[in-house]
């Protein structure tokens, strides 16, 4: 019995506090604080660039589709700036939406009839979407690929946004568009 008695006793270690202390506590938090000072413009930087490149590549993918979709069909395929999905919108900015429609009777508005080929919803709200140089309501290409006008559309992030973050599309009268990086926006 005294065995039991003594293993019982040499259980019961004392062990230390495993707690910490105030000041512990403050650096903790202070370094926590500094990291996050610094990383979460960052992210946010991070974040809009992802934004820009995504926006900017459905764009330009859209613009390619329709000019497949033309040469495709042998007629005459649009993309307009859309904010219903189904009809095209004569004002606004390109941040509502577009469709891409089959166009065979070259009016330039998505009849009874024309089928939607694509659509692609609203931007985020903040960002700037504006078409210039013919590109200001839609595009449309030929049965031979090629666009009736050319034209640029101009990507911006809300602000206030850092140097080098917008993106340009042009397409060229050929209707090859090309995205590029820009160093300002309007």
């Amino acid at each position: 019995m005294a065995n039991k008695t003594m293993a019982a006793h040499h259980d019961r270690r004392i062990l230390p506090d495993r707690g910490m202390t105030l000041i512990e506590v403050l650096v903790t938090l202070s370094v926590l604080a500094i990291l996050l000072a610094v990383g979460v413009p960052a992210f946010n930087q991070f974040v809009v660039s992802n934004r820009l490149s995504a926006y900017s590549s459905d764009m330009l993918s859209t613009l390619t589709l329709a000019r497949s979709e033309a040469i495709k069909r042998n007629s005459r395929v649009v993309l307009c700036k859309s904010a219903d999905g189904e009809s095209c919108a004569g004002a606004g900015s390109w941040n509502q939406g577009w469709i891409v429609f089959a166009d065979p009777n070259n009016n330039a508005n998505r009849d009874a009839g024309e089928p939607t080929v694509y659509k692609v919803a609203a931007l985020q709200s903040g960002y700037a979407f504006d078409g210039v140089n013919g590109f200001v309501s839609s595009v449309s290409y030929d049965a031979q690929g090629g666009a009736t006008q050319a034209g640029t559309v101009t990507l911006c992030p809300p602000a206030p946004a850092a140097s080098g973050q917008g993106r340009e599309i042009v397409v060229s009268a050929s209707g090859r568009p090309r995205e590029s990086k820009i160093a300002s926006c309007p």
